[in-house]
């Protein structure tokens, strides 16, 4: 019998195939990115909302379905599926409730009906879900408990499987990735929160960038004047790279280890080393507007704006909650990164750019944390008592980064550094404007401690799956459409097609790629009002 634990992560799903006999894990397979359409949470929940929860359910289940295929084994075998993930998508998963994570207010929750969602540990049987997607009639899915709407199961996970929560001492953790979610601990009380800090932490949203998958340079450092970069290979591992010159791109040094782009974390090395060295001189200029880190891999100014957004927004969020605890920055003590970005990135590093606090004393880096969760629960379906019983000790205050003076304020002062190369003495003097401390004083020769060697610390005996082309079309109906293919050009992500069949027209969008209802480029450009971005269905 088979067990498979599922991370759906907010830009890319994370699946194992188990061994439940052998306890050992078989297979790892992971999306390239999250099949619904756009960025970021909010851009998922937007397009539920907008074109119907049940087709962004019927998206989600048909990915699932292709992981399910790309594991290779009889579905009457699969005995138990575990999935991880934040309430969003695991509510989309579900198709149950999303509208009270959409709308905040009380009085516009009432008016639309919804009141005491409530979204507590389940058990039930997989086809309950599965029904025409995949034969599963001895599974039973486990999803473990939000601690309340807002904090779901990846940021218990996050803080269940590092030891977070044995700290006696003020301890913070950050799930590095689109969303980052993150909570502090002082004494028995936490606070959580999260920052929309957007795809480019994870190399999506960068012109050469991708997740943390084989061929992406996850790391860069100094050899004399060139740079060395470190590659993932097949089985996720960090090898040895080329050696080049990331001014005039002159390869010094090849490797057999071929890189193919950039994830989040070698675009921190890369701009960590740059401001170090001098090559940036004023944030984000660079020399001939670019860095050069391989074969047509480059990052350009506009990528180190969207890096800093991100760096930014989590460096706003993790001071707030500071803030919001009453602690001192010289008093933190642990600082956790979990995620891919917490896997890889390297941590001083980070400390230098603002995305890991550089007030912390002692730094330790975790993988990904969902779906080790999600594996423990498949090995042993009675953790989940467990689970529950930490989630309901839990007394988590959660706070709104979006209705936070604070963050906003702090946030501003970002934005003015990473994209008009405000100086750190203005930065300061901006936060004593708004009756806020400076950015804390650096914490020299902090203890930094890497538990995994790699994001998912096992990826099993038959090593690592990628599944890159989801082939996910959604499909809307363009009777008006004058065949200008206007919306083609206009699109950033070369997402959408018009097709001619049986005599009529229609707007065919490439699910994964498609920017979402953020984006609508396609929708404004139409000279006929043809396309809407409505009225969509997935094409069989």
């Amino acid at each position: 019998m088979y067990g498979i634990a599922l991370d759906l992560g907010t830009s890319g799903f994370r699946a194992q195939l188990i061994d439940l006999e052998s306890k050992e894990v078989i297979k790892t397979a992971i999306t390239m990115r999250h099949p619904l359409p756009g960025g970021n949470v909010m851009d998922h929940l937007d397009f539920a909302i907008q074109v119907g929860p049940e087709l962004a359910h019927e998206i989600i289940m048909d990915t699932v379905g292709k992981i399910f295929e790309v594991f290779g084994v009889d579905t009457t075998l699969i005995q138990r599926l575990a999935v991880c993930g934040n309430p969003i998508q695991l509510s989309l998963f579900q198709n149950i409730e999303i509208r009270d994570l959409a709308y905040a207010g009380e009085n516009k929750q009432r008016k639309l009906g919804v009141e005491n969602v409530t979204r507590d540990a389940r058990v039930f049987p997989a086809n309950e879900l599965f029904e025409g997607i995949a034969d599963l009639p001895n599974c039973t899915v486990i999803v473990p408990p939000a601690i309340k709407h807002e904090i779901g199961a990846d940021a218990l996970a996050m803080m269940i499987k590092t030891d977070f929560m044995d700290k006696d001492v003020p301890s913070m953790v950050t799930d590095y990735g689109t969303n980052a979610e993150m909570a502090i601990k002082v004494g028995d009380k936490i606070i959580t929160g999260s920052a929309a800090a957007g795809p480019a932490i994870e190399g999506q949203g960068i012109s050469c960038g991708m997740l943390a998958s084989p061929g992406a340079i996850s790391d860069v450092n100094p050899e004399g004047d060139y740079w060395r970069v470190t590659v993932l290979d097949g089985l996720m591992n960090e090898r040895k790279g080329h050696l080049i010159d990331p001014i005039s791109g002159v390869i010094k040094e090849p490797s057999e280890v071929v890189a193919k782009g950039v994830t989040g974390t070698g675009v921190i090395a890369a701009l960590s080393l740059a401001i170090e060295s001098g090559i940036i001189k004023k944030i984000p200029e660079l020399p001939n507007g670019k860095l050069v880190l391989g074969d047509m891999i480059e990052i350009t100014e506009k990528d180190i704006e969207e890096a800093g957004k991100a760096i930014g927004a989590i460096r706003a969020a993790q001071l707030t909650l500071m803030l919001a605890a009453g602690v001192d920055y010289k008093d933190l003590d642990f600082m956790y990164m979990a995620g891919a970005t917490g896997a890889y990135v390297n941590a001083d590093k980070a400390r230098k750019l603002g995305s890991c606090p550089n007030f912390a004393h002692n730094i330790i880096q975790f993988g990904n944390t969902s779906v080790a969760l999600a594996r423990d629960l498949v090995m042993d379906e009675s953790k989940l008592d467990e689970v529950i019983e930490i989630a309901r000790r839990i007394k988590a205050d959660h706070l709104m980064m979006a209705t936070s003076s604070e963050f906003s304020n702090i946030y501003v002062c970002e934005l003015s550094y990473w994209t008009q190369g405000m100086p750190l003495e203005m930065y300061n003097q901006m936060l004593t404007m708004y009756k806020l401390p400076p950015l804390p004083e650096t914490f020299e020769n902090p203890i930094i401690e890497k538990k995994v060697a790699k994001d998912i610390d096992e990826v099993g005996r038959e090593g690592l799956k990628i599944v890159s082309d989801l082939g996910i079309i959604i499909e809307e109906e363009a009777p008006e459409c004058i065949l200008c293919h206007k919306c083609e050009k206009e699109c950033p992500e070369d997402a959408i097609t018009i097709i001619e069949r049986d005599g009529q027209r229609f707007a065919n969008y490439n699910s994964e790629r498609c920017l979402g209802t953020s984006c609508r480029r396609c929708v404004a450009i139409c000279p006929v009002d043809a396309i809407h971005y409505k009225t969509i269905s997935i094409k069989k």
